[in-house]
């Protein structure tokens, strides 16, 4: 029976859980790099048992880890994202006197064709890749050398580049969205990048048409509609049709509109789930109430999902790369809590519980379909 691997990053090491198409009955296994923060684990679309892990803790570096077993086994690769290298050994520091710094690596992003080819999401705002799996990592610098980077701010969170997400069909086209700079995408390779931040209103910036500065927490897409681009920002989720071209806010009767993730059914364009949160100085629940929200036309219109989930004194916060579906006939989705739980909905969204509940602090949920 096709089953489904979640990997879960967290602030003390990886998990991988696991289960077969039921999602009933769940094995966990970890953790992996315990004591280590883990701010994302993902895997290979070209190849399922491939996975890369972004570890890092202040004291001992960045490491990225990687495992061809499906996570019983690791190696450690990328021994370039060191933090203790010399300035001017590290790719990233490049002989100019830019104020850019090698913090972490926050996101991975295996290409969908190549196990060996992986996209990085980098601390400060840099883009990296490799093309052998990982033993060696290059800055693809057009991102960071954009006109507009002199003026990129970081957000509470830092000058993080935490969305990489490739085009189905063209190899050459790429979104990245960067907190607090806003959303790039690129049409050759990551050469030459645009800001695609029209429609983008955000407070602190006075010109409504200012090409950056706007907090994008997070985007998402589905594959049977690339152009068609969804954004939970720093107050307001945002949706663009023509690939980020143009944006148009679609929070509609959401109980907040500021949030950090967002994702869209697997087998459905037009659903979209978001997770609110009372307000950027309050990441907790609503009244406390801890509520994923459904919008089956694509925004405006939402319908709160509750069975299963705490309804009352839940103070967690749900992180940007912390929630992802599965691509089973009956659409799983999956969200892991800074309280350490990590819940499945193996009916999209209409019933929930929690696959494991006591583990650290989650920063990242990524699932496979096996």
């Amino acid at each position: 029976m096709t089953g489904v691997r979640v990997l879960v990053g967290t602030r003390k090491g990886a998990f991988v859980l696991a289960s077969d198409g039921t999602r009933a009955k769940w094995t966990v296994t970890g953790p992996h790099f315990g004591g280590w923060e883990v701010y994302h684990v993902a895997g290979s679309p070209a190849a399922p048992d491939r996975l890369y892990a972004s570890q890092s803790t202040a004291w001992f570096g960045q490491l990225i880890q990687r495992s061809d077993d499906g996570g019983v086994s690791w190696q450690p690769v990328g021994k370039d994202f060191a933090y203790d290298s010399d300035p001017g050994t590290h790719q990233y520091y490049d002989g100019s006197q830019v104020p850019w710094e090698f913090k972490r690596v926050w996101h991975l992003e295996p290409s969908l064709t190549d196990p060996d080819l992986v996209y990085a999401g980098i601390e400060d705002a840099g883009l990296f890749r490799t093309t052998d799996g990982g033993a060696n990592w290059h800055e693809l610098p057009g991102l960071r050398e954009h006109g507009t980077g002199p003026t990129w701010q970081p957000g509470a969170g830092g000058l993080c580049l935490h969305t990489i997400m490739q085009h189905p069909t063209d190899p050459q086209r790429l979104f990245a969205a960067i907190s607090a700079a806003g959303a790039f995408r690129t049409d050759d390779g990551a050469r030459t990048w645009k800001a695609i931040n029209r429609g983008l209103v955000s407070d602190g910036i006075p010109d409504p048409d200012a090409e950056v500065g706007h907090c994008v927490h997070r985007l998402a897409t589905h594959p049977s509609r690339p152009d068609t681009l969804f954004m939970q920002k720093h107050w307001d989720v945002m949706r663009s049709d023509d690939a980020g071209e143009n944006w148009r806010e679609i929070s509609g009767d959401l109980p907040s509109d500021f949030g950090f993730p967002i994702a869209v059914h697997a087998h459905e364009p037009e659903t979209v789930y978001v997770v609110p949160i009372t307000s950027d100085s309050e990441h907790y629940p609503p009244e406390g109430r801890l509520r994923v929200y459904r919008s089956r036309t694509g925004g405006d219109e939402w319908e709160p999902l509750t069975t299963g989930l705490p309804q009352e004194h839940c103070y967690v916060n749900v992180l940007r790369d912390a929630m992802a579906v599965d691509t089973l006939d009956d659409c799983g989705i999956y969200f892991g809590t800074t309280g350490g739980q990590v819940y499945c909905s193996p009916d999209a969204g209409g019933t929930w519980s929690p696959i494991v509940s006591d583990l650290p602090p989650v920063l990242s949920v990524e699932v496979q379909t096996l």
